[in-house]
């Protein structure tokens, strides 16, 4: 067991994380560049304002990607990852990463007044949240998992362990 196991890791774990952090961090860029005219800094805020905003969100963006795709890993991973346990993996990473959002937008908005939306930001009823910020954490996550994976097919194993 422990040979078939050693046999279906894939040394190249690490370049898939890697690819990830890479594709998180182009993806949520061109995302926050998108959407940073939804907020009332576009108007407001200053070229270096904006410019401050689109570059701190976007760190910001990176921590949360890598730490609930982490906390995925931790809790539904599987040593031969992303051959095996992506799909497990990918959804745990998008949930968190809204439920973080919905969080962040209310503490933000609400309670600290640190942005605000302008009119033309549609925001989701019930969550009090805009829409493209829970859209963010639902489609860059998601294509930058698969896009990460794809050059990480699942290896053959003789005796298939559990996906």
């Amino acid at each position: 067991m422990i040979r078939d196991l050693h046999q279906a890791v894939r040394p190249d774990w690490l370049s898939a994380l890697r690819r990830y952090i890479l594709y998180s961090s182009i993806g949520h860029l061109v995302w926050e560049v998108l959407h940073v005219q939804l907020y009332t800094i576009w108007v407001e805020g200053s070229w270096n304002e904006i410019a401050f905003a689109v570059v701190h969100c976007t760190g910001g963006d990176l921590l949360i990607a890598a730490s609930t795709l982490l906390l995925a890993l931790f809790l539904t991973g599987h040593p031969a990852w992303p051959g095996r346990r992506a799909g497990p993996v990918l959804v745990l990473a998008v949930v968190f990463g809204v439920f973080y959002t919905v969080f962040s937008e209310w503490l933000n908005i609400e309670l600290r007044g640190a942005w605000a939306y302008r009119e033309a930001m549609p925001v989701v009823p019930l969550l009090n949240a805009g829409l493209t910020p829970l859209l963010q954490w639902v489609v860059v996550p998601t294509v930058c998992l698969l896009a990460a994976r794809r050059l990480n097919p699942a290896p053959p194993v003789e005796g298939r362990l559990e996906n």
